[in-house]
């Protein structure tokens, strides 16, 4: 099959015009030596690319690209000085250049005719990439392990793009799919679905349920599941529980793809690294380390929302915005050639929020549905945003005049984001006085990732944040907690403050040690503002425990809970309502329904009403259950 499509290719070209034909995973990249057909194609490209179906871009070979240091010359001085060039990174092995500027869109020029500039002169063929308005360390340092090993990654793109156009690997006798369901059936966290068809195995989400300490880890002991056997991995969103157990498949051997999104490989990459380091704080053995996690980086391609690629000689997927956290995806799997359609939410939100546009509702083709359902029980109806807004502004309000604390303990990843945007409209509005908000743990680091993605937000948070003066991330009164000595500060100033930390669920992390030091003060409010994992501490402060222990070391301290407690749902996931608006909006309509991402009750629930209301057949399977699809 590969020396198929290559020759495909070469019947259409110029005799003697590529010099090689290698993939980047689906896609097909000819590199020549000649600079006037790389210049000049003459259209060919266009008319091969609407033969045969697949991507194909034209480079030029490395022999012909300008010298780097002349290159990056040319390049600062092509490049107008309002840009913001921050820095100028050359991938030898594939011709590309990786220019990183505060303006995008002055860097690209007119019509992208700087970059065609760049291009014709150079031999390079330019990416720009925006810089972070908040410096990240964390974006850099994927940066460098990308750019460190550009060669490997050029010998592992091509070897993923001969297994796609390889052909059949296993006999094939029938068409069928099935799906075993090794964590997220009837419960929240460690999701994990496992997708078998002739040809592919392919895993959705690898996550942890932080909450468990019996069963926090997915069933990847199912007799089906085989890591030799695994083609590739497909990462919804960048949450703990659905990608935290990523880097774990590294340390036991795997080294196919892993398919997302741009900032869910960023956020996903900082959340495993502060699990690494929450159980080394904790005194427990780290189940990876920050090797397998670049080894995961290493083996990550990157998906824009609507891009559509094959990943195994039987599936092609697309990725669509699914309304939750920043670069959050709904999976579409094209199955065969024709043979059945399937639609993966991970966690959704089909409703707007301050940070993103509602989770995408119009697909090709679909005939099963794989629909979560944190909310997604008959009693569970969020209120409307404005609500929130103002239940949180009554709240501040409250505690500031008993010159008290406002203790917010945040997902890292989305809420976080989302209260910033909340607290900086109120300000902006004249509804609040310009309070101090403090950020501590993983909210810095994942907020200044928001900086370097604005085009995943919705069209008014974008506006915002491509004019600096009104960026909502950098608001003068934004204070970030960097270490120990500065918490400790935060704790025994006087005044009046908001306080954002993680973890949200009150597991491990900064918030836990900002409960043990306020909770004895009434003056100061303890606010929930995500859904609280079944063995989590805030869930049992939510059902009405006061007497909070507290261990160091060998020693446990107990504290009263003194704080008034409030929960805001500012929730990154549909309702009830939301939920069944979407199935209702989903065109086309599913044929079947499989509800998991929730309480078993909430499943249940969910599976039943939708079966009375839409004549679809659902299913709410158990953990290890195996569903035949097609």
């Amino acid at each position: 099959m590969t020396a198929e499509i290559i020759n495909e290719i070469l019947k259409d070209m110029p005799p003697g015009k590529v010099d090689e034909i290698s993939f980047e995973g689906a896609n097909i990249v000819l590199y020549t030596k000649n600079k006037a057909f790389f210049n000049n194609e003459g259209g060919i490209i266009r008319e091969t690319v609407n033969k045969i179906k697949k991507r194909i871009e034209l480079r030029p070979d490395p022999s012909i690209c300008m010298d780097q240091e002349k290159a990056e010359k040319f390049i600062r001085k092509t490049i107008d000085a309002e840009a913001g060039i921050s820095q100028i990174i050359f991938d030898p092995q594939r011709s590309i250049v990786n220019i990183e500027a505060e303006k995008p869109g002055v860097a690209i020029g007119k019509q992208g005719e700087l970059l065609t500039e760049i291009k014709q002169k150079t031999f390079w063929i330019p990416i720009i990439k925006r810089t972070p308005a908040i410096r990240s360390q964390l974006i850099e340092n994927i940066r460098a392990v990308l750019y460190q090993n550009s060669e490997y990654r050029r010998k592992f793109l091509h070897k993923t793009g001969e297994r796609i156009y390889n052909g059949w690997l296993r006999q094939k006798k029938e068409e069928w799919i099935r799906v075993s369901y090794l964590g997220a059936a009837r419960q929240v966290g460690r999701s994990c679905l496992f997708i078998q068809t002739p040809e592919s195995r392919i895993l959705l989400d690898c996550g942890i349920d932080v909450t468990s300490e019996q069963e926090p880890y997915p069933y990847l002991e199912a007799p089906e599941f085989n890591i030799k056997e695994l083609d590739a991995v497909i990462v919804s969103h960048a949450h703990i529980d659905h990608s935290g157990f990523v880097p774990y498949l590294f340390k036991f051997g795997y080294r196919g793809p892993v398919y997302c999104t741009p900032p869910t490989r960023d956020v996903m990459s900082l959340l495993a690294l502060d699990y690494v380091k929450i159980q080394r704080a904790e005194g427990t053995e780290p189940i990876y380390t920050s090797e397998e996690i670049k080894e995961m980086v290493k083996h990550t391609i990157t998906l824009e929302y609507e891009e559509v690629t094959d990943i195994t000689p039987d599936i092609r997927i697309t990725l669509y915005n699914a309304g939750h956290i920043i670069g959050s995806a709904m999976i579409h799997i094209h199955v065969g050639n024709g043979l059945h359609n399937i639609l993966y939410t991970g966690d959704m939100k089909y409703g707007k929020t301050h940070l993103l546009s509602p989770a995408h509702t119009v697909f090709p083709r679909l005939e099963t549905l794989m629909i979560e359902s944190t909310y997604g029980g008959k009693e569970n109806t969020l209120a409307p945003l404005k609500d929130s807004d103002e239940v949180l502004y009554d709240i501040i309000k409250r505690t500031v005049e008993r010159k008290g604390k406002v203790l917010m303990p945040v997902l890292g990843s989305g809420r976080g984001q989302e209260i910033i945007i909340m607290l900086e409209k109120l300000i902006r509005e004249k509804r609040m006085e310009d309070i101090t908000i403090f950020i501590d743990g993983l909210v810095w680091d994942i907020t200044a990732i928001h900086t370097a993605y604005p085009e995943y937000l919705n069209a008014s948070c974008r506006q915002q944040i491509f004019h600096k003066d009104n960026n909502p991330f950098l608001m003068p009164n934004i204070k970030r907690v960097g270490s120990a000595k500065e918490r400790k500060e935060v704790i025994e100033d006087t005044g009046a403050c908001v306080i954002m930390a993680t973890s949200g669920m009150l597991v491990g992390g900064p918030s836990v040690e900002y409960l043990r030091q306020l909770a004895d003060n009434p003056n100061n409010s303890l606010v929930f503002t995500c859904y609280q994992g079944e063995q989590s501490l805030g869930r049992r402060i939510q059902r009405g425990v006061r007497e909070l222990n507290f261990k160091e070391g060998q020693k446990v301290e107990t504290i009263m809970l003194n704080m008034e407690v409030s929960r805001v749902e500012i929730s990154a996931h549909s309702d009830r309502l939301e939920l069944m608006n979407f199935i209702s909006r989903c065109t086309p309509r599913p044929k079947k329904v499989i509800i998991n991402h929730g309480e078993s009750v909430r499943c249940l629930d969910l599976a039943s009403s939708i079966h009375k209301q839409f004549r679809i057949e659902t299913v709410a399977p158990r953990n290890l259950d195996v569903i035949r699809i097609k």
